[in-house]
Order: structure tokens, then sequence, then C-alpha cells
């Protein structure tokens, strides 16, 4: 895996700008007319876990039965909304007020931290991880009407065998990207019989099929989203390994990893497509919201990639790769107690909100370091680089 390929890849933790186009369709929907020989380049992001444990939804109540999650996302939304497209993991379901609220072990969070996930700006949510079926068939059917209801696409987890078989593909600016999701399991949970279709659960078997159909439906770029390794382990285990590695074998472009809820490293890799030479791996994004106070799960990133598509070619690769470090904040601000996700650079900024303490200061600064050092473990093709955005 530790392949060393010509291709620069730039760690920027900065206040990037992006151009934002609505593109929010499970099948292939043309946004506009492209020039066949022209360059195109589009922007995707993704993010680790969101995750909701019960003093989460707690800092958010606002009376007994209503909750307002979304200043948690208030200080990052610009770096969700600003990318063509921007996907993450929901870690907890939503099965409805009536069964009881919950958080860790058998998660069921309020509908609001959905509807909040809307408002940061998420386009497509992975729904295939090992607390999907805390609540049963129940929790994850309810969840999918939950997404839908906010104009999310979701993706892992299914209301059917054509849903499931139905590969979710997105035409931006003219570029298709397949989008397939898996995990490695269910904490023992069982899956009702004949209703395997509910969830995707991680087998190279069914990964090479899906492949294989998203590249028949002319899939320009194949993106998976796994959720798989050791908690709290910041470098991949041999099963993640083996994984991807089947994966680049039957044609996958670029990799997404979650569950460790601490970041593990990235890198290159050499596809079998003959029109995407250089793929990309993330084994962990870490966790984006979460109320795992300690050192490294404390902390994620935000990936961008850049995908540039030369359409007389017919060639695409990846023209950029970007990072934002992200820290969770959790405390008394002039709002009351709150969670907020911040870009962990704001420890080395002149305009720090006053709610932060010194050893916010020195936590996000830790977070930010720590995010560098493990990302760069497997490539010297990282150039950090610190741009003042705040």
């Amino acid at each position: 895996m530790n392949k060393r390929l010509p291709i620069k890849l730039l760690l920027i933790i900065s206040s990037v700008f992006f151009a934002f186009v609505n593109s929010s369709n499970n099948k292939a929907t043309p946004i506009n007319n492209i020039s066949s020989d022209s360059l195109v380049t589009i922007s995707i992001s993704a993010v680790g876990d969101l995750m909701c444990h019960s003093i989460e939804s707690n800092y958010a109540r606002v009376s007994a039965d209503s909750f307002n999650f979304n200043p948690f996302f208030d200080s990052i939304k610009e770096f969700i909304k600003k990318p063509d497209f921007a996907f993450g993991n929901l870690e907890t379901v939503t099965a409805g007020k009536s069964v009881g609220l919950s958080g860790y072990p058998l998660f069921n969070s309020p509908d609001e931290f959905i509807s909040a996930i809307k408002y940061a700006g998420f386009k497509l949510i992975s729904t295939a991880n090992n607390h999907a079926f805390d609540q049963g068939e129940m929790g994850v059917l309810r969840t999918i009407r939950e997404l839908k209801k906010n104009h999310l696409c979701y993706n892992g987890t299914f209301i059917s065998q054509a849903d499931r078989d139905s590969i979710r593909i997105f035409d931006i600016k003219g570029i298709k990207l397949a989008f397939l999701a898996y995990t490695y399991g269910i904490n023992g949970n069982r899956i009702p019989s004949g209703k395997s279709y509910l969830i995707n659960i991680i087998d190279t078997n069914l990964i090479s099929q899906d492949i294989a159909k998203a590249r028949m439906e002319n899939a320009d770029v194949i993106i998976l989203h796994f959720h798989f390794g050791i908690e709290y382990k910041r470098m991949p285990v041999e099963y993640q390994k083996k994984i991807v590695e089947a994966s680049i074998r039957d044609g996958a472009d670029i990799i997404i990893g979650g569950h460790p809820h601490v970041i593990e490293p990235v890198d290159y890799f050499k596809t079998t497509n003959p029109n995407f030479d250089t793929g990309f791996v993330a084994y962990s994004l870490g966790n984006f919201i979460s109320n795992q106070r300690w050192r490294y799960s404390d902390a994620g990133v935000i990936l961008t990639l850049n995908i540039t598509k030369n359409f007389s070619t017919n060639t695409v690769h990846i023209s950029k790769v970007k990072f934002l470090s992200t820290w969770v904040f959790k405390g008394k601000t002039s709002s009351g107690e709150q969670y907020i996700i911040l870009p962990s650079q704001l420890a080395f900024s002149h305009n720090v909100p006053k709610y932060l303490t010194k050893q916010d200061l020195f936590k996000m600064s830790q977070a930010f370091q720590d995010t560098k050092r493990i990302l760069c473990k497997f490539t010297n093709k990282i150039s950090p680089e610190i741009i003042s955005g705040f």
C-alpha cells in the first residue's frame, strides 16, 4: 500500500473557498452542459463520524421535546457548504421519541440531529456502521425516512432489495461519482431473516459486484466508505489493509474509512481504472462530532478532494487534496452550555473566541499538530502549509 507516486498532496489547514453546486439526487442528473474538449474540476468533502451521545442531546435541548443541534455546526458549516458535495457517517439512529431517546451503547437520537446535519450542508449520509441496528429494523427504516424528509441522500442501509441494488451515482458538472458504503458488523445484533438488503456488511464478493455494476453504469470515479478498524488505534490494522487492497484490485478509486474514532493515515495507490491512474485512501477521518473528550478522539478532519476530468481524453485525476483539522469544544459560552466544532487552527489566531480557555487552546493546538503528524505517516508527498484565514 505504501507506494510513492508522482503526485503532490497538499495539506492545507485553512479557510478555503470552494465552488458550490447543488447536487443531491441518488441517480445521475446532469448539472449543466460541458464542452467535450474542456477540463472540469469539482470538489468533494468528507468528514468522520457524526455521533450523538446523550449529553450532546442534553446540551441541545430547548424544551422537554425540542432540540436544536444547529449551533454545533455554526463555526464549521462554511467548509461543508462550499464544496460541490459533502458526505459523512451518521453513527446513530432516529427511531423516534416514543421508544425513548438514548446514547451509548444503544443509540436513539432526536430527529433534530438529522435536520442539523442538513443545515450544516451535507448532501449524502453513510448509514452503514456498527450502531445502525441499535433499535432494530424499525430504527433502520425510520432513520432513512428522516434523512429523506430532510432531503439528504443515504447509503449503506436500505428499505428494499431494489433500493440496495440501486447504485448511488451523482453527476456533478458532468463528472459521475459512484458511492458505496459497508460496515464490518452491527455489534452482534441480528439482521431479520430474508432481509440482508437492510445493510451492507463488508463482503469482498458483494463489494466486487457493486464496483462492477457502478463501472457498468459509467461512473468516472468509484468512492467507497468503510466502517472498519479498531477503536482508538491510530494506525490501520491488517484487516483494514486487506479490505482496502481487495477493493483496489476490484476497481475502487477513492476509499474513505471510519469507526476508530481517531484519525489514521492517508496514502495514494495505483488503481486498476485505466482512466483514473492514482487513487487515494484515508483509513479514518476521526470524529467530527461526539462526546469523546480525550486526546485524538476530540479531533477530526474535513478532507476535500479536487477531481479534474479531461473530457477530450475521458481521463480523471485527483488534482488537489486538502485537509482542515477540527476540534470539538464543549463548555460554557455566552449562549449557555454548548458543543461547537471548530477549525483547530483557530488556536493560532488573533481572533480567538472569548469562551475558549488556555486549556482549550492547548488542546486545539495539540489536535492540529497530531493531525498533521498522523496524516503524514504513510506518505512523504504531503507538504504542510498553514494559511491564516481567521
